[in-house]
């Protein structure tokens, strides 16, 4: 290379290059900090307790559950396509930091002429050229105004995001499993109180009927113990039904077909004391949804910057080398360098770029709006847990309490019966009454365990974090077209 064409090069990088990267390092449109949303110091129902476990499933003391929860973290379908959508995020965020570096491109080419002419006295003339050309060519866009940077870091937070709503995924399926599982082992306690109270009403049917024989009871009392039987039996069914569509449901979690799982009785466990909720403010590191939302929000801020940045110039610069010949044992002898800066910036476009950037912040809006309402809705469903499961132990106590009281004057509604003293009525009245609370302190229990899960969903925590995307499967081979 000669001279002259050394200092044009030199000066090339001195009057675009050195400037542009110069500006580059500036970043006249970062978003600005927003305020913290505020939160109460402490919840009204404070408990003092330490927290629970991570994996808080595990104080119900059921290894079968364990297995069920840690086979719907691998099988689940909304985990998986969370784990899909990460996937998409995290490519997306290489696609747009991907401008933050030069390209390079090879080029070749050949061509091949032939050209004929008349020649004097009739003949012609055949004219054969050809031309052998490699090189590369590179380009690069310096990025003055932070407008790359800025969609390089919506991407990232976005991405981040993205894990963040798999952990919720988890949480939400760990969740759930949980609870069918205890609606399963209710509904098989509840089918096991209403077998044994039919024998008893049976038993009941039995004694009014010997009554009856020796003129003792009348037959209206034969037939009021008849309707019962017949109504503790047709509460049976019911149970039974509900029972199979909650396998159904638990199997659908869990990535299995209907049909396809089967739970052991192990009865509905028994709580330890109410853990301590910490502080409201922890809610903002341990709830993944919420750790989504400010994430989401952060990356629109990004995103009014990046807006705001593709108002003003920008400046691409442009590099091209490549080598030429008619013969490829001469293809190396000639060579062409060319370096070129160019500057482009709106001037009229319609406004499209103005509606850009409102467009863009009246997206952060929603998303800080959404943010807002990710946090009071978590810390709204702390509150509800604590609130539920604090009122359904008076209520399950109360219960229990009338429950023994039912049995009392059953036993003195038998003693009158068998004296004379009252007719049947009584104690049929007595004995429907302690059958239907038997039942209802099955559903009290179960509701008290339901409420206890809410509280640890709502608490969140970072167990998830320990989650590991599965496996990428090998694409299958394409099948050919079978040939007639």
């Amino acid at each position: 290379m000669n001279q002259p064409g050394i200092q044009r090069i030199f000066i090339f990088l001195s009057v675009f290059i050195i400037p542009a990267a110069l500006a580059a390092g500036c970043a006249p449109f970062s978003p600005s900090p927003r305020e913290a949303v505020p939160l109460p110091e402490t919840y009204s129902l404070y408990s003092a307790n330490p927290p629970a476990t991570e994996k808080w499933w595990q104080e119900f003391d059921s290894p079968q559950l364990n297995g069920l929860v840690q086979e719907a973290l691998s099988g689940n379908f909304d985990i998986e396509a969370a784990w899909a959508r990460l996937r998409q995020t995290r490519a997306s965020a290489v696609q747009a930091g991907a401008g933050l570096y030069p390209t390079l491109d090879a080029t070749g080419g050949y061509t091949h002429t032939r050209q004929g002419t008349e020649a004097q006295g009739g003949g012609r003339s055949m004219t054969v050229t050809e031309d052998h050309s490699l090189g590369l060519s590179a380009g690069y866009e310096v990025d003055l105004w932070n407008r790359i940077g800025s969609a390089a870091k919506s991407g990232a937070l976005k991405a981040e995001a993205g894990r963040e709503d798999v952990n919720a995924a988890a949480m939400t399926v760990a969740g759930e499993v949980a609870a069918k599982w205890v609606e399963i082992q209710a509904q098989r306690r509840k089918k096991a109180i209403l077998q044994e109270q039919i024998k008893v009403n049976r038993t009941y049917l039995e004694l009014i009927e010997l009554r009856f024989r020796n003129a003792l009871a009348t037959a209206l009392d034969v037939y009021q113990q008849r309707e019962n039987v017949a109504r503790v039996k047709a509460e049976l069914p019911p149970v039974e039904s509900e029972e199979r569509i909650l396998l159904h449901e638990l199997a659908l979690l869990l990535g299995r077909p209907a049909g396809s799982l089967d739970i052991e009785d192990a009865g509905l466990p028994e709580l330890n004391d109410l853990p301590g909720a910490g502080l409201p403010s922890d809610l903002l590191a341990n709830r993944p949804d919420v750790r989504s939302a400010g994430l989401k929000l952060r990356a629109a801020d990004w995103s009014v910057a990046e807006a705001r940045a593709n108002r003003l110039p920008s400046l691409t610069l442009t590099g091209q080398g490549a080598y030429s010949g008619a013969q490829l044992t001469n293809l190396f002898d000639n060579w062409l360098l060319s370096l070129a800066g160019s500057v482009m910036g709106p001037i009229l476009d319609g406004g499209y770029r103005e509606a850009a950037v409102e467009k863009a912040r009246g997206e952060a809006d929603e998303q800080l709006a959404d943010y807002k309402s990710a946090v009071y809705t978590a810390f709204k469903e702390v509150e509800d847990a604590l609130a539920r499961e604090r009122w359904q132990k008076k209520y399950l106590q109360a219960h229990e309490t009338q429950l023994q009281a039912a049995r009392t004057s059953l036993d003195e509604a038998i003693s009158r019966y068998r004296q004379g003293l009252d007719d049947y009525l009584p104690v049929l009245s007595a004995l429907m009454t302690v059958q239907d609370l038997e039942l209802a302190l099955v559903e009290d229990h179960k509701n008290l365990i339901l409420y206890r899960i809410a509280l640890h969903r709502a608490l969140g925590g970072g167990w998830t974090n320990e989650l590991q995307p599965p496996q990428a499967e090998e694409l299958a081979a394409t099948p050919q077209p079978t040939e007639g």
